[in-house]
C-alpha cells in the first residue's frame, strides 16, 4: 500500500494548549521526536507572546534544536512580522492559517476571513522571494463551535483563492473535532487538500483518518500523546495521537517509517514534561502495543 506521511505537531499545536513549559523541555521533546523516524515536525510558531505565551521562546527553542538533515521542520506564522521572524530563523517551510468560519477567524486572528485572505495574498510573495514555501491551513473546515456546519463550497472557495494567490500546499484543520467520516467524504468530494489535521475531541479521529485514506489522502498531522487544541475554540481538546495513528497504520500494513516503540517512549517523556496523564490509548496500554 502507498506509504503515509505524518507531520508531528506536538511541539507547536500540542504545546500551545498546555501550561507553558521551559525551553529546555521543548528542545528535549523536538530532539526526541527527531529520533523516532518522523520525517516532518512542526517545531514552533512565531506569534506575539501576548497572544500565545506558550510560544514566547520560539527563537530560543529553534536555535537549540539538534536539526536532522532528513527531517523537514516547519513554523506557523500569523502575519508579516511572524513571517519575517521565521525566515530570519532559517525556516523554509512556513504555515499560515485562515478559518473557514468568519467568527472563529475573528476570535483567533482578530480579523475577518476575507481580511486574512488578503493578508495571505501579500505574504506569499514575501515568503517565496526568500526561497520558502507556503502552506495554508484552513481551520474549522469541518465545523465551527460558533457557527456550526461549514458549507464545503465555502472551503472550496477559500482553497481556490489561496491557490490562485500562489499557495504551495493546502491543509484542512478539524479545529474542534467536529469531523466525522460523513463530513470528511462530503468535504473531500468538493475540494481536496494536500494534508489533513484531525482532532479526537469526540473520538472520531482514527475513523476520519481511515476514511481519508480510502479517498486517497496520504498526509496527516498528529500529535504525540494526543496533546493539543485551539485556545480560541471552546472544547477543542486533543489532536489525534501520533502513536495511535502509527499503531493503526502498521496493523493495516501501511508504512510510515516511524518506530512505534520510540514514539511511545517519547509520548511517555511528554507526559512527564507536562506533569499530567495524556489521552493516548496506546500510551495507556504501554510498550506491549508493539505489533508482533
Amino acid at each position: 500500500m502507498t506509504p503515509v506521511s505524518i507531520r508531528e505537531v506536538a511541539p507547536r499545536d500540542g504545546l500551545q494548549n498546555e501550561d507553558p513549559i521551559p525551553a529546555d523541555s521543548k528542545v528535549r521533546l523536538i530532539d526526541a521526536l527527531s529520533e523516532t523516524g518522523v520525517r516532518r515536525i512542526e517545531a514552533v510558531s512565531f506569534v506575539h507572546p501576548r497572544a500565545i505565551p506558550q510560544m514566547a521562546d520560539a527563537d530560543e527553542v529553534w536555535a537549540r534544536v539538534n536539526r536532522h538533515p532528513g527531517i523537514r521542520y516547519s513554523a506557523l506564522i500569523p502575519n508579516t512580522r511572524g513571517a519575517q521572524r521565521a525566515l530570519a530563523a532559517g525556516f523554509r517551510e512556513i504555515e499560515v492559517v485562515v478559518s473557514a468560519s468568519d467568527t472563529h477567524n475573528r476570535r483567533n486572528l482578530n480579523r475577518s476571513t476575507d481580511e486574512s485572505l488578503d493578508d495571505i495574498a501579500s505574504l506569499i510573495p514575501l515568503i517565496h522571494e526568500a526561497g520558502a514555501t507556503v502552506e495554508v491551513i484552513v481551520a474549522t473546515s469541518f465545523g465551527c463551535p460558533f457557527e456550526g456546519d461549514i458549507d464545503p463550497d465555502r472551503v472550496a472557495a477559500i482553497v481556490a483563492r489561496v491557490r490562485a494567490d500562489g499557495a504551495d500546499r493546502i491543509a484542512f484543520g478539524d479545529t474542534t473535532g467536529m469531523a466525522t467520516p460523513r463530513r470528511v467524504r462530503d468535504l473531500l468530494s468538493a475540494v481536496r487538500p494536500d494534508l489533513l489535521h484531525f482532532h479526537n475531541t469526540r473520538g472520531t479521529g482514527l475513523a476520519n483518518v481511515v476514511t481519508a485514506l480510502d479517498l486517497g489522502i496520504t498526509e496527516f498531522d498528529a500529535s504525540v500523546g494526543g496533546i493539543g487544541g485551539c485556545p480560541y475554540a471552546p472544547g477543542a481538546s486533543g489532536n489525534v495521537a501520533t502513536e495511535e495513528v502509527v499503531h493503526m497504520l502498521q496493523d493495516m500494513g501501511i508504512d510510515t517509517g516511524i518506530d512505534l516503540d520510540r514514539l511511545i517512549g517519547t509520548a511517555e517523556m511528554a507526559e512527564k514534561l507536562l506533569g499530567r496523564t495524556l489521552p493516548s490509548g496506546v500510551l495507556r496500554a504501554g510498550p506491549r502495543t508493539r505489533l508482533v
